[in-house]
């Protein structure tokens, strides 16, 4: 039987490869695969090479592997091809978080929605709006992932733009499962959900623990904490990018607030959730801290990125093996993605988290928005299942978004600086036409080298 082909595209990532790497070893699959790793960086693409090389000594398997900065060279016969690229980088990240500062808006992430999520969209779309058409070209019927963001817009912009199916994975709904089972004080894999929304604001309106409706259980345990929540939080100095031990409800107030109001709990945490919701955390105040500094601060996360970057580098030149414990850390990060496509191509029919287009699952949202919600895979690809209603206050809020990502998406393909300006206002960050103005000159002047349509 010959070896299906894989091509990761963006490859020279700091985890994904090494963890979507394990998961194939882990799996017994090597002898399935070949890998074509691509990345223009060539520096941490021999770095990627390299450690996928001292993985594959480690357990004692062999899976052929190819490394190329000419994505064209490889995507001839892929069966799957993945996308997990960031146009610019962690500096361009750093320039979406900086130059909004300088306007008074503050983000925790920056990658999706408010200046810094349009902003990347700006950029990014036109690249993979070409990988897009390199995939129909010279592979067309290969299943088309996409991991970078804003997924959304980027997924929104392929479809419309080229009518390639690509389809958005993401780790989120995955790991909000987890943060709630440990909430309950409960194994993580005892935990499921289901929900729809949008990448990073999906709201899960079932959730359930070993098949019982888990929702008593969460709204119980908050009634415990709802006594000294205030002044849990006005005591409060720091909010972690991420939280270890059993979650509480000052660790995320914005996102079980939500919770128990609707019932339907929000995804991805606050971190994320916030930056739907600019107009409730006027010039980023957050419970006396301000979002992206002491809340969530973002540029220890950026430089986080940097030290992975240069530590992945000296590990993948090291002389010495791989440590014995070295894939206890990487299993089960990569969105599922190895299950994914083994239920694609034995007609599992697992149920997964995945972003595709609305063809009526949601009757009450745009049609064709890209949702976020859950999917059959099987032979043949996805199919969508029908989603639960949602109150009207959060319909009314995925509407409004989806319609600023639409203005954003046709920015960014026109490199139409004026829509961008839209797009802004649209996202409800800026409520200004002239401030949002300077800032969209700001934030293109920033990113020229990377904005061409743009010229």
């Amino acid at each position: 039987m010959p070896r299906l082909k894989l091509v990761l595209i963006g490859a020279g990532s700091t985890v994904f490869t090494q963890q979507l790497v394990a998961d194939i070893i882990l799996a017994g699959q090597a002898p399935l695969w070949e890998l074509a790793l691509v990345d223009i960086d060539p520096v941490a693409l021999d770095a990627a090479h390299r450690l996928v090389a001292k993985m594959l000594a480690a357990r004692g398997v062999q899976m052929p592997v190819r490394a190329t900065v000419d994505r064209r060279e490889v995507l001839a016969g892929a069966d799957f091809v993945v996308t997990t690229i960031a146009v610019g980088g962690r500096k361009s990240w750093q320039r979406d978080i900086d130059i909004p500062r300088r306007h008074g808006i503050y983000q925790p992430v920056g990658d999706t929605a408010m200046p810094g999520g349009i902003s990347r969209a700006m950029r990014m779309i036109p690249q993979m709006i070409a990988i897009a058409r390199d995939v129909a070209d010279l592979c067309p019927d290969a299943y088309f992932f996409n991991y970078s963001n804003p997924m959304t817009a980027i997924c929104r912009a392929i479809r419309k733009e080229t009518g390639v199916p690509v389809v958005g994975l993401c780790h989120g709904i995955h790991h909000v499962e987890g943060v709630i089972a440990r909430f309950l004080d409960e194994p993580a894999g005892d935990l499921t959900s289901f929900g729809i929304g949008l990448n990073h604001l999906t709201f899960l309106t079932r959730l359930r623990l070993r098949g019982a409706d888990a929702v008593p259980l969460i709204q119980a345990r908050l009634d415990d904490q709802e006594a000294g929540l205030a002044q849990e939080l006005s005591t409060r100095t720091h909010w972690p990018n991420s939280v270890s031990g059993t979650p509480r409800w000052a660790d995320d107030p914005f996102t079980w607030g939500l919770f128990r109001q609707y019932s339907v709990f929000p995804c991805v945490m606050d971190r994320h959730t916030v930056e739907f919701y600019p107009e409730r955390f006027a010039g980023g105040a957050y419970h006396g801290q301000r979002l992206g500094q002491e809340a969530f601060p973002i540029d220890a996360c950026i430089a986080e990125g940097d030290k992975a970057y240069h530590d992945m580098i000296a590990f993948a030149h090291a002389p010495d093996p791989l440590p014995e414990n070295y894939f206890d850390s990487l299993s089960g990060e990569s969105e599922q993605l190895v299950a994914i496509m083994t239920d694609l191509l034995q007609d599992g029919r697992g149920i997964f988290s995945v972003n595709l287009p609305n063809t009526g699952q949601a009757p009450y949202l745009p049609k064709d928005a890209v949702l976020e919600g859950n999917a059959c895979a099987m032979a043949g690809g996805f199919a969508a299942l029908q989603a639960d209603s949602l109150p009207a206050a959060l319909v009314a809020k995925l509407t409004a978004k989806i319609q600023a990502i639409e203005i954003t998406v046709d920015a960014a393909i026109a490199g139409s600086r004026d829509m961008m300006v839209e797009a802004l206002l649209a996202d409800g960050t800026v409520g200004q036409p002239d401030a949002a103005a300077r800032l969209a000159d700001e934030l293109i002047a920033g990113h020229r080298e990377h904005l061409p349509q743009f010229a």
